[in-house]
């Protein structure tokens, strides 16, 4: 073989929790564009999002494992996939309810090329996907009355972090969890790092009914809160948790969803409302459908967002963490990960 046809030996490399973690709190804003962005390729069918696969266990009803495999074309292809658990009784052994991996793959070789630690990309891009639908959505630019945060995980407290980060104003927090201690935990942090009136809640429907922005960040398995009434005021609804809301709460909203595919499954509590009309014209359309000025947020109604959650934003987020660690002589090579190329030499196979 001729040297100058030998290409370069693939690398991969490991991006650890450490540098994610600084990166995302350093770089908010950027974080929301790229995922403003990936909505709208992924709108222009530049992406390749298949559905999302869930690996459960019989023995452990609660917890799950799940597959989520991506593709983003344009400027710069990339591949790859999140491998993400959720496992609510980690709680009771002192260790996060998530954990993940992203693997990102060379678009035209298919090597993957780096592995990057998962929960805090998709917390991120979880984030950064409530605050451009809260964006969209809300009717007083960056102004918050009153913010009900459901759910006082690391989720909300990222969500609650990207909106104040990003310029957002916030009159005053109220926070409902059915650990208090975990509730009153994310009341003392908000207070102590961002000097902002906030309370715990013990009553939600009380708190939701108070709230002109409402966030519920759970682990809830099925709908627990049945009554419209409690959302007449017409408030803008983030329903990052999916679960939250009876079918009869969901068809007296105007439905947001980040893809109408992938949200009517698994149970969410708009799939279950589909389940129970037979029919899907109560989604209004998605939040890439209102960034492209082809839906308007209706006022006057409550206005709920529902994402399931797309491959795509993590591979979109991840990619720009990769090169920034890259960057910063960050990422961690693996000597010898790969067999070399004439290992393989004369393999019929």
């Amino acid at each position: 073989m001729n040297a100058s046809m030998i290409q370069p030996q693939p690398t991969f490399s490991v991006v650890g929790s450490d540098f994610i973690r600084n990166y995302v709190a350093e770089n908010v804003e950027n974080l929301v564009e790229i995922v403003r962005a990936t909505y709208l390729a992924h709108r222009r069918g530049s992406t390749v999002n298949p559905d999302s696969y869930f690996l459960r266990f019989p023995d452990q009803p609660t917890a799950r494992i799940i597959a989520l495999p991506a593709a983003l074309g344009e400027q710069s292809p990339i591949a790859g996939i999140k491998w993400i658990s959720s496992y609510p009784s980690n709680h009771e052994r002192d260790l996060q309810r998530a954990s993940a991996v992203l693997i990102l793959n060379d678009y035209n070789t298919g090597y993957p090329f780096a592995c990057l630690e998962g929960s805090i990309i998709s917390a991120a891009r979880t984030a950064a996907s409530a605050v451009v639908a809260a964006e969209q959505l809300h009717p007083s630019p960056k102004q918050i009355r009153r913010l009900g945060v459901v759910g006082a995980g690391p989720i909300a407290r990222m969500t609650c972090e990207f909106l104040l980060r990003i310029g957002w104003q916030i009159g005053e927090m109220r926070v409902h969890d059915l650990n208090a201690e975990r509730g009153k935990s994310l009341v003392d942090h908000m207070k102590a790092a961002w000097t902002l009136t906030a309370e715990f809640e013990p009553d939600n429907a009380a708190m939701i009914a108070g709230s002109d922005l409402v966030l519920f960040a759970t682990t809830a398995p099925t709908p627990y809160l049945g009554n419209p009434g409690l959302f007449e005021h017409n408030p803008t609804v983030l329903h990052v948790s999916l679960r939250d809301l009876s079918p009869e709460i969901v068809l007296s909203c105007q439905n947001v969803v980040d893809d109408i595919e992938h949200c009517l499954k698994a149970n969410t509590s708009v799939h279950l409302t589909e389940q129970s009309v037979r029919h899907r014209n109560f989604i209004a359309g998605t939040l890439a459908d209102i960034l492209a000025g082809v839906l308007r947020p209706d006022l006057d109604r409550p206005r709920l967002f529902s994402p399931f959650g797309l491959g795509v934003l993590d591979l979109a987020v991840g990619a720009a963490i990769y090169q920034a660690s890259v960057g910063d002589k960050m990422d961690r090579l693996v000597p010898g990960f790969f067999p070399r190329t004439l290992d393989f030499a004369g393999s019929s196979n």
